[in-house]
């Protein structure tokens, strides 16, 4: 039974009021005459929760804030809470199953958030204080009574020093205070918006006019188309990708996977080590070949090169190079990971059209020890090799293989093949649809790829000079192929909304950025890919790419703490630049890659989904806390990646945090699903409050660390410029540098003779 016995009773009317009362003096111990008293009060009085215009003007910000809260989450005469949630209903303390003792934390929290006036505002602070006795659940204890204080101290800050915060917040207070003001749900929304998610504002109304609007905000006026664009994008392009490794599934014996002795054991040892890093699905070693992201993706992209080689636009002996950074679990499959590869590889099919090769952190903290520390001594007399560990790896958070994925395209070119002009990175749950692209765009992938407009100079609405340096693509789902290759993957949602999408609701300025970025086609208008443009600001981790002559003059990354959205991120660390033009990505229509993941990796999806809500949370945190860091204001910032990209930079990143994790939970337990609210609430208390606690104690942890990490890059591509020029000029030590790296690169290559047919 899933609603308590007064909350079925008060659903049907004052009529059994009585009776109502009765059952609720029937409740645990947290459950008192006075709790009684107040519920029925609060069925009865409404005044408390729709004040009179005179109240209105009395009360202070934290009286409107928590009556707005209150309107949310609290169900008050006839009105039903606006977010379809009446947390009273999930507050039953007589429950003591683990699911419902976090259950009922997260509706004190959010009763507590609706101040004194609550007529449970006494229990649920009186529930927290009994489970504080416990230690039960300590941390998510900690994390919620942690996040009154923060949420209240957000809001004051920004409505005593916003203005327009202010006037939203009051205006929001006013409306929600006439109850006839709420059947039009729209504006309401809208006026909800205003104070939480101001991105949303308005973006339900005309459609068509709003992606004009931001096509117009992204227009690029070109000067100049670049004069030496990708020629041969086989030989000049070095693919990339990531590899996500963990250990096999706990379901199937180790013994029993089809992998060598020696392999096997070696995983017996690792499955004892303590897990360190965490990925949204990594792929279990041992898992079968239908079901393998590595091999689907690699088997895509050699199968494009063979249809480019059919189409007569490769050599017929030429070979791709694609290098992948692979990421692990568990420290010991650092050592393994590359063996692990080859075995995958073994029973597939040759991949006679590409060269591959892995870069795992061993072989990354060879290439920091071998070239890049001597060579750091050798130019600038350093020797203290921290920072450089720091950027160069692949284990961590998304950033850290997001940024040398991009990177090592420079090193590419110095070290390895100075033809190499350009990265393209790649996900390994999409291929380029090679019949669709030629027969909707007229070209083949590779062919998209010699746009001179990759590269070109040109400016931007607001004056600003811009290199189109770096080039992104688009994402059409499997199932949607078929009507066009033109089908955007994110589509525009109703106007229905329910739980914390009164909060938050990226989905709906991500839908209007995909049909304005990433469905713009150039024709015979005003965006005619000649002399205009668009620039791309939404990117997708796969389909984008960068000209290595952009990547060494700009030097952009991505930060080490950024765990969601790294393609994102890229940009920020160079979103404005007053000494040379700002570096953007071009919008190169009809690239597009269709997106397979649904077909092979659901299970993966599935059990992925409680850490990507969590990691979308943190990304809020992030991305909010990163732009603080940045040497340029933060309105600046968001003027120029809003509405998407922008929505998770937020003036007030706790309370939306808090917010959103809370009504989600409250909204899996409203639905039936106690087990994903448990999950949700139990891993999401737990991870949020060890980065917030962080984040609070030091307020400018994240500024230090990208300030570190940018002079790190720094020194990383002056070293790649001094052993260009020694190589230049006949160096030793630039020449042993590079007889070094070459052999490192060579042990790193993945042996394909293996598989059948080779």
């Amino acid at each position: 039974m899933r609603l308590a016995k007064g909350a079925r009773h008060r659903a049907q009317g004052k009529a059994r009021a009585q009776k109502d009362v009765i059952d609720d003096s029937l409740r645990a111990p947290c459950a008192d005459r006075m709790y009684v008293a107040e519920k029925k009060d609060e069925r009865n009085q409404s005044e408390a929760f729709f004040p009179s215009a005179s109240h209105m003007k009395q009360k202070g910000m934290n009286e409107k804030f928590e009556a707005i809260i209150r309107a949310l989450i609290s169900k008050t005469g006839e009105q039903d809470p606006l977010t379809g949630l009446d947390i009273v209903d999930q507050f039953r303390p007589e429950e003591t199953t683990p699911e419902s003792t976090i259950r009922n934390l997260n509706s004190a929290f959010l009763i507590s958030l609706c101040g004194k006036s609550h007529p449970f505002y006494s229990h649920a602070e009186n529930f927290i204080k009994d489970q504080e006795k416990q230690l039960t659940f300590k941390n998510a204890i900690e994390f919620y009574r942690d996040g009154l204080a923060l949420v209240r101290d957000e809001i004051e800050k920004r409505y005593t020093g916003d203005a327009d915060f202010r006037k939203d917040l009051n205006k929001l207070y006013a409306w929600i205070g006439k109850p006839q003001n709420l059947l039009n749900r729209l504006e309401t929304i809208y006026m909800v918006w205003r104070v939480l998610f101001p991105e949303g504002v308005s973006l339900f109304d005309d459609r068509a006019k709003k992606i004009e609007a931001l096509r117009k905000k992204r227009s690029i006026q070109i000067h100049s188309l670049n004069p030496d664009p990708i020629h041969e994008p086989a030989r000049e392009i070095l693919f990339t990708s990531n590899v996500l490794l963990t250990l096999p599934l706990s379901a199937r014996p180790i013994d029993d996977l089809a992998l060598s002795d020696r392999l096997k054991e070696s995983l017996k040892r690792i499955k004892d080590e303590r897990q360190l890093y965490w990925y949204d699905h990594p792929i279990p070693i041992g898992v079968a070949p239908d079901k393998n992201e590595v091999i689907y993706g690699l088997k895509g992209l050699n199968d494009a090169i063979a249809f480019e080689k059919e189409l007569g636009t490769v050599e017929k002996d030429a070979k791709v190079h694609c290098v992948l950074s692979v990421s692990v679990t568990h420290e010991g499959l650092q050592d393994v990971a590359k063996a692990c590869l080859e075995e995958m590889f073994k029973d597939v099919d040759g991949l006679h059209h590409l060269r591959i090769y892995a870069l795992t952190e061993s072989d990354t903290l060879r290439l920091v020890n071998e070239i890049f520390v001597p060579a750091a001594g050798h130019f600038f007399g350093l020797g203290d090799d921290s920072l450089l560990h720091e950027i160069i790896g692949v284990d961590g958070e998304y950033g850290r293989h997001y940024s040398l994925l991009k990177a090592i395209a420079a090193f590419w070119q110095v070290f390895l093949d100075p033809c190499i002009k350009a990265t393209f990175k790649i996900d390994l749950d999409q291929v380029f649809p090679q019949k669709e692209l030629v027969k909707e765009s007229r070209l083949s992938a590779l062919d998209h790829f010699k746009t001179p407009l990759w590269g070109a100079q040109g400016e931007d609405g607001d004056g600003r000079r811009v290199e189109l340096g770096m080039i992104a693509g688009a994402l059409v789902n499997r199932e949607d192929i078929s009507r066009s290759l033109f089908t955007p993957d994110v589509i525009f949602p109703d106007e229905v909304i329910k739980g914390d999408e009164w909060i938050f609701f990226s989905r709906l300025p991500q839908s209007l950025s995909t049909e304005a970025e990433m469905m713009t086609r150039y024709g015979n208008g005003l965006l005619n890919g000649h002399d205009r443009c668009i620039q791309r600001i939404h990117v997708t981790g796969g389909t984008c790419g960068i000209l290595v002559k952009s990547l060494r003059r700009h030097r952009p990354f991505t930060p080490g703490f950024i765990g969601r959205a790294e393609d994102q991120a890229y940009i920020l660390s160079v979103l404005f630049q007053e000494s040379r033009e700002n570096l953007r990505y071009v919008h190169k229509d009809g690239l597009i890659m269709r997106h397979d993941k649904e077909d092979f990796a659901i299970e993966a999806i599935k059990s992925a989904h409680t850490g990507k809500l969590i990691g979308d949370y943190v990304r809020v945190l992030m991305f909010s806390h990163y732009a603080e860091a940045l040497s340029w204001p933060v309105e600046k910032t968001k003027r120029c990646i809003d509405p998407f990209t922008g929505c998770f930079v937020s003036h007030i990143p706790f309370t939306l945090v808090y917010l959103r994790l809370a009504l989600q939970g409250a909204l899996s337990f409203n639905e039936g699903k106690p087990g994903d609210g448990f999950e949700l609430l139990q891993m999401g208390t737990d991870r949020l409050h060890r980065i917030i606690k962080e984040l609070r104690n030091k307020p400018d942890l994240l500024k230090k660390r990208y300030l570190a990490e940018k002079k790190a890059w720094n020194l990383y591509y002056d070293i790649l410029d001094g052993i260009e020029n020694g190589l230049k000029e006949g160096d030793p030590f630039a020449l042993d540098m590079k007889e070094k790296a070459e052999k490192l690169i060579r042990d790193c290559e993945i042996d394909l003779r293996t598989g059948p047919g080779t």
